[in-house]
């Protein structure tokens, strides 16, 4: 069953080649490798949202830009688990009600906000933590992709064994997802309900959730295609928004 497995998943590698090169811009990678390096400052306060024992800071990169990290995750044992010196501190809260004390010079989440039922109060929580001028980023899975509608229709053990079976989480995640108003235009218009300024919304057009058979991973990306010349960026597979606090709060 493995070879099969393998062989589908690289034809439909070979599939995207076919495709604008912007549909295989994979949103993850971009977040951590390429988005977050170049927003972290050296000395800043960070606090990390959601990541628990996968934080979005390594301990060498967080060592060598001298700055602090702080995790605030709703399971202790998955702060406990990070690797050793990756958090400065951490914080058993819920990112929902969670009300911060405005020291952080940057906010991270990464596929974190898709398991809260309130993402309104959580972009107020992301707002309480968040000094004056200071920036937020999130990555998100969107509500409006393809796999998020099967993920609110399966069955979670089911969901459990096919993301074991097919890698398609890395080992992480598992826990259920809501997709509480988790699609670019909602999160836009959350986060400027909780008074955050929209910096930057970028969206992406891949994951690897139906690579592992060939023929669903093509009417996947035609459904895909279809549906991003109607509805445009809203039916994008994830994206990351930049919120910032604005300098002076207006009433």
């Amino acid at each position: 069953m493995g070879w099969f497995v393998d062989l589908n998943f690289k034809i439909s590698r070979a599939f995207d080649r076919l495709l604008p090169a912007e549909m295989s811009v994979e949103g993850s990678q971009e977040y951590r490798r390429k988005l977050l390096p170049s927003i972290l400052k050296p000395n800043s306060v960070v606090w990390d949202i959601g990541s628990g024992r996968y934080p979005m800071v390594s301990a060498a990169l967080k060592s060598s830009l001298g700055v602090r990290v702080t995790g605030l995750d709703l399971d202790k044992t998955e702060l406990l688990a990070a690797p050793a010196g990756a958090y400065d501190h951490i914080v058993v809260a819920d990112a929902t009600t969670y009300s911060g004390s405005g020291d952080a010079d940057l906010v991270v989440s990464h596929c974190c906000f898709e398991h809260l039922p309130d993402c309104a109060g959580a972009f107020g929580s992301v707002a309480s933590m968040l000094r004056p001028g200071a920036l937020a980023a999130i990555y998100q899975p969107s509500g409006n992709a393809v796999f998020a509608k099967l993920n609110l229709l399966l069955p979670e053990a089911v969901k459990r064994r096919l993301l074991r079976m097919l890698g398609a989480n890395s080992g992480r995640g598992g826990w259920p997802a809501v997709y509480d108003r988790c699609t670019p235009a909602q999160f836009a218009d959350l986060a400027r309900g909780a008074r955050l300024e929209v910096v930057d919304l970028r969206v992406f057009w891949i994951s690897g959730y139906f690579m592992f058979f060939f023929p669903l991973h093509v009417a996947w990306r035609v459904w895909m295609l279809m549906a991003r010349a109607i509805v445009g960026d809203q039916a994008a597979e994830s994206f990351y928004i930049i919120v910032r606090k604005p300098d002076v709060q207006s009433n």
